[in-house]
């Protein structure tokens, strides 16, 4: 089950066990937020979509961390004309872990769908995959393989670390 949330002005897909980064809230760490600006409730075959919000639906969510994103750089600079101006801003954030969403009270949690989950992971057919979705794959998995390899090779290596 997924949910699409809407808080800071942004929008975002979440799911019973996700960490999102949103705009800053005024939350401490370790505390519970519910988010209760849910557009769209989906999955187990039926989809409920707001207008604007699913009414009696919201996201429970706990506070990881607040913190700050990593520095970006603003650079203004004028040809011919002595004018440099450099800047730098670290936007606030919130990290929140996704305990569960709730329809009408009734709360989904992640454990009904983490069967699911390690199912569909299981399925992957590597020999269907071009080289450059193989060393993805490897990475999304944690697992270090050449790029220089031939692709059977690669194959051989990702299965063998599978199966460690």
């Amino acid at each position: 089950m997924y949910a699409v949330v809407m808080t800071g002005g942004k929008q975002y897909r979440v799911s019973a066990g996700d960490k999102i980064r949103v705009e800053k809230l005024n939350a401490e760490a370790g505390s519970t937020v519910s988010l209760d600006k849910v557009l769209v409730i989906g999955g187990e075959g039926e989809t409920m979509v707001g207008a604007p919000y699913v009414a009696g639906a919201c996201v429970e969510a706990e506070v990881v961390e607040n913190g700050k994103a990593d520095k970006v750089i603003i650079f203004k600079y004028k040809a011919k004309k002595d004018y440099r101006k450099k800047q730098g801003h670290r936007q606030p954030y919130t990290e929140l872990k996704i305990n569960g969403i709730s329809v009408n009270g009734e709360m989904k949690s992640k454990a009904a769908e983490a069967p699911k989950a390690e199912a569909a992971a299981e399925t992957v057919d590597l020999n269907s995959m071009k080289k450059a979705e193989l060393a993805e794959f490897a990475a999304a998995k944690g697992i270090e393989v050449d790029s220089k390899l031939k692709k059977e090779e690669m194959i051989a290596a990702i299965e063998a670390a599978l199966a460690k």
